[in-house]
């Protein structure tokens, strides 16, 4: 599963810069319910080394969960043992995340990158895309699916919206 906040124009990335008029207590609760079972996060470079400056001190709620859970690194980039309860993944990122979904243990979340969440999601790895789609169109940041995607079928699994105005689309690969 990946749960991520979108605008009405498919911008994925920096969602802080133009979500936070239109987070309210029903995202708030999504968030708690997407999370609760999870137990091992697969995570993009990028985004691993900007939370892992951040909610290590975090006393936040997000912070007390996105800490102890086991998250799996991908990265060309990084080498050897990382800190945060983190493990760098080696090889194939595909054949990496179809072992561990293998594996007795709680719910995996891709938690982002960009092209993390897309390569893995159009693999099939990743088995529900929630979009938290926010009324807003931005002329900045990287889409989810971009011009690089081939075209690719979804099923609509389940559609409702918020009393901030929010879309929760969750989507999986049609067959």
């Amino acid at each position: 599963m990946a749960h991520l906040f979108h605008s009405l124009n498919d911008v994925v990335e920096s969602p802080n810069l133009w979500q936070f008029d239109a987070f309210g207590p029903e995202e708030g609760e999504l968030m708690g319910q997407t999370i609760a079972a999870v137990t091992d996060v697969v995570i993009g470079r990028k985004l691993w080394q900007e939370w892992s400056e951040y909610w290590p001190g975090s006393g936040d709620p997000f912070g007390a969960w996105i800490n102890p859970v086991r998250k799996h690194v991908i990265s060309a980039t990084l080498s050897g043992k990382l800190p945060w309860n983190s493990t760098l993944v080696e090889g194939d990122p595909v054949a990496y995340v179809r072992k561990l979904r293998g594996t007795d243990g709680g719910d995996i979340s891709v938690v982002g990158g960009i092209e993390t969440v897309r390569s893995l999601f159009l693999a099939g790895q990743i088995d529900a895309l929630i979009l938290t789609t926010h009324p807003v169109v931005t002329n900045e940041g990287r889409r989810l699916f971009d011009e690089s995607v081939p075209l690719t079928r979804l099923t609509l699994v389940e559609a409702r919206s918020t009393s901030s105005g929010n879309a929760i689309l969750t989507y999986a690969r049609r067959s």
